[in-house]
């Protein structure tokens, strides 16, 4: 469920006009529904309410500090994977001990920020890491809570590019080697062995995945057990999918997915944490963009929009399905073209979707690409120097921008010629 509808013949968030926003702000931009993102976050809540937990919402989804503010107001931890995404936890007002460092790569620097800013546990994927994180620590004369991510080689069933849980994925350290790993870690100065991570990947449709990864999990974390290691909090992962086609088969509920993690964990009496990120985020956004022209090719009609894939790449780039309505609610019963629907930028690719059937629309009209909250404007870019768009944030029936879309004087100030040039 989203809170973006059809009111008297035009599509609203919550108790706006889409088309007033576009009036007061232009297009294209990105809207968020702070109704929606907050149910999002309740209902994952909900479904781990049975004992501990911890909701960490993953930032890298959209990480608007806004958007973070408003679910760390209501009690949501957050999970980072960079310097700068703890950055934007803190700038939110996130204490340190909530939140979580995940990510293949932290450097030396991120960790040093991280301890020193407060950390509530590293999630560590490899040896080196680990090395490097207890040196670190120890020069800070400081104590870093780590759990292992360990790989359970087990299919998400997902787009082999957000695929994370597999032998041959980088993320990870074998489940197998898992106990002699966690015998260095316990060696280590300076780290401080807290529980086991996992996660299998993005965008998981099936729970199936889950149950194999977890019934893993559940064994190590036993062995581990009575091999010394203290071992009381299991961190997840997220990736629960939502429906990005109206007509495909509805993902799992969160309640369900709650439902798994106390049949298949709930006897070990741990915390759990999970990090999800696009079942919060993603319906909870819109990418809304004005249609340019209406060209009528050799065998194919296009709609030429304003945005593009430098504003919303996952077409581009997973081949990914985005629902695309107009913000003139059609009239029910009208008769659908096939259109490409696309954008200005020279690539081919700038495609956001292929004889896509459509009721009426022209030149000057807007649409709405929804379920585009997450991984949207987060991994937007600058490319054909065409201005980031702006991002805004509805609550009931007020509107506010969270981020200002740059002038291009703006943009090019940024380069520098040298004084030899």
């Amino acid at each position: 469920m989203d809170h973006f509808l059809y009111r008297q013949g035009r599509l609203h968030a919550e108790d706006v006009a889409i088309a007033e926003i576009a009036t007061t702000v232009g297009t294209p931009f990105y809207c968020y529904s702070s109704a929606t993102l907050l149910r999002h976050f309740g209902l994952f809540e909900d479904a781990l309410n049975w004992g501990p937990h911890l909701v960490c919402y993953a930032v890298k989804a959209a990480s608007n500090v806004a958007i973070l503010k408003l679910l760390a107001d209501r009690g949501a931890g957050m999970d980072v994977v960079s310097g700068g995404e703890y950055a934007r936890a803190k700038a939110a007002g996130v204490a340190g001990e909530r939140i979580v460092f995940s990510g293949v790569g932290k450097t030396r620097e991120e960790m040093r920020q991280a301890l020193e800013g407060g950390i509530r546990q590293f999630n560590v994927e490899s040896e080196p890491e680990l090395v490097a994180l207890s040196e670190v620590a120890r020069a800070l004369n400081l104590s870093a809570p780590i759990t292992l991510r360990v790989n359970p080689d087990v299919d998400a069933m997902t787009h082999e590019k957000i695929s994370t849980g597999r032998k041959e994925d980088k993320f990870g350290i074998p489940i197998g080697r898992a106990r002699e790993i966690y015998v260095e870690a316990a060696s280590l100065p300076g780290i401080e062995v807290v529980g086991i991570d996992v996660h299998i990947g993005s965008q998981v449709t099936d729970l199936e995945p889950y149950r194999q990864a977890y019934r893993k999990v559940a064994a190590l974390t036993e062995t581990l057990r009575a091999d010394g290691h203290r071992i009381e909090r299991l961190d997840l992962g997220g990736g629960l999918g939502i429906p990005y086609e109206t007509s495909n088969q509805q993902p799992p509920l969160p309640s369900d997915y709650g439902v798994l993690v106390r049949e298949e964990l709930g006897h070990l009496g741990c915390e759990i944490e999970i990090e999800p990120g696009r079942l919060i985020a993603g319906n909870a956004g819109i990418l809304v963009s004005r249609v340019i022209y209406l060209k009528h090719g050799e065998g194919r009609d296009f709609l030429i929009l304003d945005g593009a894939m430098n504003d919303l790449t996952r077409p581009a780039m997973y081949g990914a399905w985005h629902d695309i309505v107009p913000v003139n609610e059609p009239t029910p019963g009208v008769e659908r073209r096939p259109y490409d629907i696309v954008g200005p930028v020279c690539e081919s690719g700038d495609t956001f979707a292929k004889a896509r059937e459509m009721p009426p629309v022209g030149t000057g009209d807007l649409v709405a690409i929804r379920s585009a909250g997450a991984y949207g404007a987060v991994m937007a870019s600058e490319y054909n120097s065409r201005p980031l768009v702006p991002e805004v944030l509805v609550q009931g029936d007020h509107f506010a921008v969270i981020r200002a879309r740059p002038t291009l004087e703006e943009m090019i100030s940024r380069d520098t010629v040298p004084e030899w040039l």
